[in-house]
């Protein structure tokens, strides 16, 4: 079973990827694997906020009590 990967696991992975970028250090084949890549990296970014948002709004909701 793989390993869930950690924000800032993601986060590192993208800068990596935006310095690859920026250095023009990618072939276009390596281009279009490191955009579905730095894609797949944002998606998992935006679950884990989102996951941390919701449990965030429900401790604050059971502190309303």
């Amino acid at each position: 079973m793989k390993k869930e990967i950690t924000y800032e696991e993601a986060m590192s992975q993208l800068e990596t990827i935006v310095k690859q970028l920026e250095q023009n250090e990618l072939s276009i084949d390596e281009l279009s694997a490191k955009v579905k890549e730095a894609t797949a990296l944002v998606q998992r970014c935006k679950e884990i906020l989102h996951t941390t948002d919701e449990a965030i709004e429900k401790m604050l909701a059971s502190m309303d009590v």
